[in-house]
């Protein structure tokens, strides 16, 4: 005769869990902003060196592995998804050959363009999403849109330089959403657990408020000019030269902390969690099922992926500065493509 667990076993061992995998996230966090304020530039170069390319393929293999086989009714969500992301990346890696570092005028006015299209897109992509199941009342959305389409004008370079602090806390997000699928009970006691980021973020700030200039002296450490409109130091796409009152140490390290833990959610535990099978294996993506042709296509993309992340080591051993530069001017793609999927989580 079988004996089966009381219940009230198996939500203790679910209460464990979550108690343990919250725990490693808040341990996560807490080295990532000891580091990032003790050596902000050098394991802001670790950091990108050894999780850019593995973290964006293990992202793209999670969402494969949601994405479904057809678009059906939702062809014209996709598609202006699609659009969207390849024009606003065009646009965005477009903007530092369009504007000259001395050209005030006519930069911020092609910032404000370029924040307008992505805040209006955004706003179609909800309205959209709004009118598929589960429905919700999106009209809302237009005024915001376009309120925020007016801060954009008056402050055009606001927008990017939010993007970079907030574009790391998405990560956060899509976790809760995969919780909230796959597990949860753990997901009341994650929320709490991340309150830790907004804490350590403030422990950052008061730990280097005050502090010196970044070390060092060459072109990675040292701050671009306050004029400067292209990211060619780390300072800078930290947004140091639109925050002059704010410590260029401070941004660096926050900017630093958030990316690492960006890294840590897609490279740790959302395969941990969201991963329905082995990364290699076609069998979970929908797409792959569909006839042996797509599934020589999907394992076609995956393997470019694979050597993507072979050739971004590569060349950030040969040149790391210019590496990093391309690299974080063509992530906007991956930026970009995280808010339809988003949408499609909710």
């Amino acid at each position: 005769m079988s004996v089966s667990a009381p219940a009230s076993l198996h939500a203790g061992a679910w209460r464990t869990n979550g108690l343990a995998f919250a725990g490693g996230f808040i341990a996560l966090a807490a080295g990532a902003a000891a580091l990032s304020g003790a050596l902000p530039v050098g394991f802001a170069l670790a950091t990108v060196f050894l999780f850019a390319g593995p973290h964006n393929w293990l992202e793209a293999r999670y969402a494969l592995g949601r994405l479904p086989a057809r678009a059906g009714k939702l062809w014209g969500f996709f598609a202006v998804s699609v659009c969207g992301i390849v024009g606003l990346t065009g646009g965005y890696a477009a903007l530092p050959f369009l504007v000259s570092p001395a050209d005030l005028v006519s930069g911020p006015e092609l910032y404000a363009v370029w924040c307008s299209a992505f805040l209006l897109w955004v706003a179609f992509l909800v309205w959209m999403r709004s009118r598929t199941n589960p429905r919700f009342d999106g009209g809302w959305v237009w005024p915001l849109a376009l309120f925020l389409c007016a801060g954009a004008w008056l402050s055009p370079f606001a927008l990017p330089i939010a993007l970079v602090y907030l574009h790391p806390l998405m990560a956060l997000w899509i976790l809760d959403r995969e919780l909230a699928r796959s597990r949860p009970h753990w997901r009341k006691v994650f929320r709490v657990a991340a309150l830790c980021v907004p804490v350590f973020l403030v422990g950052l700030w008061w730990w280097l408020k005050d502090a010196p200039g970044l070390p060092g002296t060459d072109q990675v450490t040292l701050a671009f000019a306050p004029t400067a409109l292209r990211a060619d130091t780390l300072a800078d796409h930290s947004g140091a030269w639109a925050l002059p009152d704010v410590s260029p140490h401070f941004l660096v390290a926050a900017h630093t902390f958030l990316e690492m833990v960006h890294y840590g959610v897609w490279v740790l535990l959302i395969p941990l969690i969201g991963l329905r099978s082995r990364p290699w294996e076609l069998k979970a993506i929908p797409a792959a099922r569909r006839s042996p042709t797509w599934a020589r296509g999907v394992a076609a993309v995956l393997l470019f992926g694979l050597s993507a992340v072979v050739a971004l080591w590569v060349c950030f051993g040969i040149d790391y500065e210019t590496t990093r530069r391309v690299y974080f001017t063509v992530a906007m793609l991956h930026v970009l493509a995280e808010v339809p999927f988003l949408l499609r989580m909710i």
